[in-house]
């Protein structure tokens, strides 16, 4: 009995390492900055204010779900994306490792060009 305990609890350890050393995945979308909470739902970012949309997440080093009173008074590196109205949706506040390596360059879209106007119709005429 003792053997199976103490085999468990190896395989437990080994599963929750492997689960630790994942690098977080972000969207294409992100942005890079540096965060200083202040009174929800404001958020400030590089220096200027921001509003945190009503779904908004912060994620923590541990990848953990923070509420944003709980972060008074620091400053973080941080990734965040924006909604399309503008207010911030989704942070997650980077590790020293992730702070230091630099963002992927997201491919730009060509320009859309308009289609070449359609020939004026002929008409027959007797």
């Amino acid at each position: 009995m003792r053997i199976q305990t103490f085999l468990l609890s190896c395989a437990l350890a080994l599963v929750t390492l492997t689960a630790q050393a994942f690098d977080r995945p972000f969207p294409d979308t992100v942005k890079r900055g540096v965060m200083t909470p202040a009174n929800y739902p404001a958020i400030i970012i590089d220096e200027k204010t921001r509003t945190l949309s009503a779904g908004a997440r912060i994620w923590n080093q541990d990848n953990m779900i923070e509420m944003p009173s709980a972060l008074r008074g620091s400053e973080f590196a941080v990734n965040y994306t924006e909604s399309d109205s503008g207010d911030i949706d989704r942070v997650w506040i980077l590790t020293a490792d992730e702070a230091k390596r630099t963002l992927p360059l997201v491919p730009l879209k060509p320009p859309v060009t308009k289609p070449a106007p359609l020939p004026t119709p002929v008409t027959a005429t007797k």
